[in-house]
């Protein structure tokens, strides 16, 4: 049985992973900092190296190597560009970018000596045309597109494959958060201009995740799969 590491797995897109991967069958375990529904949680960080390490070294020894990580642990902070501090800036990029160095850099051993591994690093929707009031958390989510793609060129012969999720609107606590803080608009409006005519769900997102780090989707790496009910603006 294959173990797999879902970070930011306490709520929202990262739960939902973490439901459906154990639903398959996986072992599941999350790195965040929150109680979630995982076969095994460790409380950590993921801008911190050390807490990840030591996460790790928890979850192999409680459920073996691990040969499939989804980077779903995210961070926004919806501000106007020129209120944005170099703290703000810092800790988004931190979470959202930093985290996935972190994570991925602590996994890989596994995977290179199975000869075999499965990364799936959720971005954003945003990088397509870029957002208001969250430049700092889409240059950090662009950040994490190109990482995806050279992971994939550099791991590839490894037998691991390396792809990105960016969600559409997906009805998460961020997003609702946003919406209550008036940075959304009206989400009606959205929903209109998607050709599915509906919000996404978490468990949209946790179904491309499965997919993608299945045996089937061996033959797929390097892409950035947009879940976004056909809205790409």
């Amino acid at each position: 049985m294959k173990t797999a590491v879902v970070t930011g797995g306490g709520s929202g897109i990262g739960l939902a992973v973490v439901q459906r991967l154990s639903a398959d069958g996986l072992n599941v375990a999350t790195i965040d900092l929150r109680p979630s529904d995982a076969d095994f949680t460790f409380t950590a960080d993921v801008t911190d190296r050390s807490q990840v390490d030591a996460a790790l070294s928890a979850i192999r020894a409680q459920l073996g190597p691990v040969t499939v990580l989804v980077n779903a642990a995210g961070l926004d902070g919806f501000k106007k560009f020129h209120n944005i501090t170099f703290e703000d800036w810092r800790r988004v990029i931190d979470v959202n970018l930093n985290g996935v160095f972190h994570t991925v850099q602590a996994v890989l051993p596994d995977m290179v000596e199975a000869g075999w591994g499965r990364i799936v690093n959720i971005s954003s929707s945003s990088t397509h045309s870029g957002a208001p009031y969250m430049s700092h958390y889409v240059a950090a989510k662009s950040a994490v597109n190109g990482l995806t793609k050279s992971l994939a060129l550099e791991y590839g012969p490894k037998g691991i494959t390396v792809n990105a999720v960016p969600p559409g609107f997906i009805d998460t606590p961020m997003l609702r958060a946003a919406e209550k803080n008036g940075f959304l608009g009206d989400i009606d409006e959205t929903i209109a201009r998607t050709p599915v005519r509906r919000i996404g769900t978490p468990e949209d997102i946790a179904a491309a995740c499965a997919f993608l780090v299945s045996e089937e989707a061996g033959y797929i790496t390097g892409q950035i799969l947009g879940v976004n009910g056909g809205r790409n603006t």
